[in-house]
């Protein structure tokens, strides 16, 4: 039996819509998890300071606080796909939860920078079989006419955690011990168990063989990949370090694209990208998440220091930015089947960049926050209007059996567009400003923001050539 064929698991349809829990529920289970998950991203980045004063932490030490937990959940993101079609999404997912909870205990109890990173580095092993799970569960679990709505309400939690990341960070470190920022995983993570048990069913492939090449070439490729490029910025992006984990990783995920386009049951089934819904729906994820994660880095940045402010300070003024997804997404959702996936992408991106442009022009030594707020609205719209869309043009694209493949493969471009947008922006920063006062950050944040809105509204131009999808059964 292939995939194309997979053995039948779910209920008959009106069986299934009779056993089904409420939608709230099963929303519920789905996005607390990986709420947890996505906020541990850049988590962090806000408590980098106190880290490095209190574990007496070196600049690389505080650079891989960050980069252990992106490196392993970028790298096993396929393969803690792969694990829930054949051993059971739920019970992999729940896998998943335990793993990060107990690396969050680990991580609050470190007494030095290297259990911090190793930790850390577990955290992302774990999240790599969340993230991508609780999408594919949520597929399953609601009626398909509900679907872009969940998809909506699930992508705004998911955004606005990823956002939210340094706002909490920052207000755990002027309010309490820096070790608050991974204590507080337990008590959600453990809330979360029973939710799943009650609300979601199990659902698997049973009959999938497990392609552990497939596996090796895909988590080495793009671990190498995302190596070269944390370290682009700080090693220089012609070291030889640099070009020779790109070199690498290149030829590792050649030798996956070749394997798995001659196999039966591939772990990445290469004809996904002959499907151009999936295909330009994977560009415009990597193009929204250089644009988002590389300016969110330094405009957070630049509302510390012009004027000086604290981190929670810096991070509630992004608010009107970062938690407009909450309210767009859901809406965005609902209109997928009728306005279209791609049109909404392009608009959402559209709004984005128009909002980057326009606090990139309105930023200076001493902008009024007030000249800030309008723009951060627009391009929280912008987020809101591509986080479900996008969520639900991967998944429609592909049959049912595949959402797990869909998602991860989805979910690994979207983190590598992010790690590539702050280490290029970042570059461009450093080329032509510092963080020496606000007069040399300024100079420096403006061709970098530019390089991000350009990236943004290139992705809104292949967005255009998404298809609509067929109206559903």
């Amino acid at each position: 039996m292939t995939l194309s064929e997979p053995k039948p698991v779910e209920d008959r349809p009106q069986e299934q819509e009779a056993k089904r829990p409420p939608l709230w529920l099963a929303i519920l289970a789905c996005s607390l998890p990986m709420f947890m998950v996505a906020l541990d991203n850049l988590v962090v980045s806000t408590a980098l300071r106190t880290l490095a004063r209190d574990l007496g932490a070196s600049t690389q030490q505080l650079q891989w606080f960050v980069n252990a937990y992106v490196l392993s959940f970028a790298c096993l993101l396929m393969t803690g796909a792969a694990l829930g079609d054949r051993f059971g999404r739920r019970r992999v997912f729940l896998l998943g939860i335990a793993v990060f909870t107990l690396a969050s205990v680990g991580c609050g109890l470190s007494d030095t920078s290297e259990e911090l990173i190793a930790f850390r580095a577990l955290q992302g092993v774990g999240a790599a079989a969340v993230m991508p799970l609780s999408l594919t569960l949520l597929s399953v679990a609601v009626p398909r006419r509900l679907r872009g709505m969940a998809l909506g309400i699930w992508s705004g939690v998911s955004g606005t955690a990823i956002a939210m990341g340094p706002v909490v960070g920052g207000a755990v470190v002027d309010g309490l011990d820096w070790q608050w920022m991974f204590w507080i995983n337990v008590p959600v993570c453990l809330a979360a168990v029973p939710l799943i048990l009650i609300a979601l069913r199990e659902s698997s492939l049973p009959d999938t063989r497990l392609d552990l090449v497939g596996m090796v070439l895909a988590a080495t490729g793009v671990y190498a990949i995302v190596w070269g490029i944390v370290h682009g910025e700080t090693d220089g992006w012609t070291s030889q370090t640099v070009l020779g984990a790109f070199a690498v990783g290149v030829l590792l995920l050649a030798a996956f694209v070749r394997w798995d386009s001659r196999i039966a049951q591939p772990m990445l089934p290469m004809s996904f990208y002959r499907i151009r819904a999936f295909t330009l729906s994977n560009v415009v994820s990597a193009a929204m998440y250089f644009g988002v994660f590389g300016s969110l880095f330094l405009l957070a940045q630049y509302l510390q220091i012009a004027p000086p402010r604290t981190p929670l300070e810096a991070g509630i003024r992004t608010l009107p930015w970062t938690l407009m997804p909450m309210f767009v997404a859901p809406i965005a959702g609902m209109l997928v089947n009728r306005v279209g996936g791609g049109r909404l992408m392009a608009l959402g991106l559209f709004l984005q960049g128009v909002g980057l442009g326009w606090i990139n022009l309105a930023a200076g030594t001493d902008t009024a926050y007030s000249q800030l707020v309008g723009p951060m609205v627009v391009a929280g719209i912008g987020m809101g209007f591509v986080f479900a869309p996008t969520a639900a043009v991967v998944l429609g694209s592909v049959a049912d059996e595949h959402a797990g493949k869909a998602s991860g493969a989805n979910t690994t471009v979207r983190e590598i567009g992010g790690a590539f947008g702050v280490a290029v922006l970042s570059t461009v920063f450093v080329a032509h400003g510092s963080t020496a006062g606000a007069t040399e950050f300024v100079d420096g944040l403006h061709p970098a923001i530019w390089i991000g809105v350009v990236v943004v509204f290139l992705g809104a131009a292949c967005a255009m050539f998404i298809p609509k999808p067929s109206k559903p059964d």
